[in-house]
């Protein structure tokens, strides 16, 4: 590659120059951002249980966006994460936006079912996440 083609392929930040390449290395991987789903999906279970909607709905969201940068960062995960999104977080939002618990909670334990299932599909069966015993201690999960 020659010099101007290197040159152009680096990006300058306030702290140096990086190639694309590097920003590649550097982004999350798919463990880092599950891991950020699983801690927001707690959150919203509790805050819906805790009558606080409106926070569950933020988590639910907040799952929604980190499952887009995974299937943009994971392009394998794209289709099952897109169809996660319309089969499962979609009536989940609906259930929140109608402060209906028990629809909630029907669409909570389909989602986390098929979260599941789809770890077993992508060779990670060791994965089975399950809803913590004790809410979150670092948020008010009650009602507003």
């Amino acid at each position: 590659m020659d010099e101007g083609v290197a040159e152009a392929r680096k990006i300058r930040t306030s702290h140096g120059e990086l190639t694309l390449e590097e920003i590649a290395e550097a982004l999350p991987g798919t463990g880092d951002l599950m891991s950020l789903v699983g801690t927001a999906w707690w959150k919203c279970a509790y805050a819906a249980r805790g009558g606080n909607f409106e926070l569950a709905a933020y988590f639910a969201r907040r799952v929604r966006s980190i499952q887009r940068t995974l299937g943009m960062l994971r392009p394998k995960y794209g289709a099952d994460l897109a169809r996660f999104e319309d089969e499962r977080i979609t009536p989940l939002l609906a259930a929140l936006a109608n402060r209906d618990r028990d629809a909630f909670d029907r669409a909570f334990t389909a989602a986390t079912d098929e979260a599941n299932a789809m770890h077993v599909k992508w060779a990670k069966p060791y994965i089975r996440w399950v809803l913590p015993d004790e809410p979150p201690r670092d948020l008010d999960l009650g009602p507003r």
